[in-house]
């Protein structure tokens, strides 16, 4: 009968000794890496106005602008202190517009094309009516790669929210962070 409460008590020790392992390992890794905080706005800025976001590509997704606009604004109120506002008067105002929005090519198999890449591009306007030193315009592009047996329409069926996430990533990282 010991043997067995030995190994009981041997295996609740190693479990243990995992999850303590476990916990230090996160603690090591997360202390690693650093990433540029939002908490470097300034005391003094207090309001952001999100413009909506205009679509002057080619080729329109009628989705885009408004989702992009509004995913914007989300995690602008979420993940920061300032108050969102429609005045001029804001603090920090935000602008941009979708530039462009291609299909190409991305992989070929057998002479056919395998995969289609979209592109979308936001040209993004910052201003900082309180430092107008630190106004910038950008132009920030990602693709987005699809399979291509799908249909333009099926393909953003698809990516349209991965696409929201990625566009908005940039934008907040490149407002936020400068990145």
């Amino acid at each position: 009968m010991t043997s067995k409460s030995n190994i009981s008590g041997m295996r609740t020790f190693a479990r243990i000794a995992m999850m303590i392992t476990g916990c230090a390992l996160v603690l090591l890794f997360s202390g690693c890496y650093s990433f540029k905080d939002i908490g470097e706005i300034p005391k003094e800025v207090k309001t952001v106005r999100v413009n909506y976001i205009e679509n002057k590509a080619r080729y329109i997704n009628p989705q885009l602008s408004p989702q992009l606009t509004d995913k914007l604004r989300q995690k602008i109120n979420n993940q920061t202190r300032l108050t969102l506002v429609q005045s001029e008067d804001a603090h920090y105002d935000i602008s941009g517009t979708i530039t462009d929005y291609t299909i190409s090519t991305s992989g070929i198999s057998n002479q056919q094309a395998a995969n289609n890449r979209l592109t979308v591009t936001v040209n993004l306007v910052f201003k900082n009516n309180l430092d107008p030193t630190k106004n910038f315009e950008a132009t920030l592009s990602r693709p987005f790669d699809f399979s291509a047996n799908l249909s333009l329409q099926a393909a953003e069926a698809q990516l349209t929210e991965t696409i929201i996430q990625g566009m908005t990533d940039d934008m907040f990282n490149r407002v936020f962070s400068n990145w």
